[in-house]
Formats: C-alpha cells, sequence, structure tokens
C-alpha cells in the first residue's frame, strides 16, 4: 500500500504481514532492532541476527523496497524504516489426545507485523 502524507513532505510505503505463525514478543526483539535504520544497515541486521523471527521480517523489508522501486520510483538507498511494529493476531487452537481419553489444548499464536518504508529526500 502506497500513502502520501498531505501534512509531511514525505512519500511512504506500507507493507503488512498477517498471521505469521509466531510469538509477538519473539517478533518485537527483531522489530526493535531495525527501527529507524537505514534500509541498507537493516538487511545487514536481519541477514546475521541468529533468530527465526528475522527471515520473515528480512522478506517484509525486501517486498517494501521492490514496491517503493516499482511503484513509486523511488531508491531504496534513501529510504528507511520510519515505522515498525507488531500487533497479535488470532491463535490458533486444536486439540491433542493424551492418555486415558483426555484432551490437551495446543495454541498457537499468531502476529500481524506492519512496516513503513520512507524516502529521506522528498
Amino acid at each position: 500500500m502506497i500513502k502520501t502524507n498531505s501534512n509531511s513532505s514525505g512519500t511512504e510505503v506500507k507493507v503488512l504481514a498477517q498471521h505469521i505463525h509466531m510469538s509477538v514478543f519473539k517478533a518485537r526483539r527483531v522489530i526493535d532492532q531495525i527501527r529507524g535504520r537505514s534500509y541498507e544497515e537493516t538487511l545487514m541486521i536481519l541477514e546475521f541476527m541468529p533468530y527465526r523471527a528475522s527471515y520473515p521480517i528480512l522478506k517484509l523489508v525486501y517486498s517494501a523496497a521492490a514496491n517503493a522501486r516499482h511503484n513509486m520510483g523511488l531508491n531504496e538507498a534513501d529510504s528507511f524504516i520510519s515505522k515498525a511494529e507488531v500487533n497479535g493476531g488470532p491463535i490458533v487452537k486444536r486439540l491433542r489426545p493424551q492418555a486415558r481419553g483426555r484432551s490437551y489444548p495446543i495454541k498457537r499464536s499468531t502476529c500481524h507485523i506492519t512496516i513503513v518504508l520512507k524516502d529521506k529526500y522528498k
């Protein structure tokens, strides 16, 4: 989604990934490291981070940059992460059979990740 703000002078590109099978707290640990950084610095941080949460976030940053280049004609080198947030999604509930005919609930948490890329010079 491409959004142009009337009150500020920049153009921003917003991407949203929904229903990612990951805890909100694990994703926030990675998002907090990249908020406010430039595009190249973000790629370097995410590629060398040892967490499983960094891969879907890296794909999302790549997608935001591709949308900015293709739809708006912006240069990736001039962009930075202006906003990055992780919100909780629905919890997938399953039942696992146990001994003596009992069942045990399994709760898989999901999250929604939002990243906004902004151009430094526009």
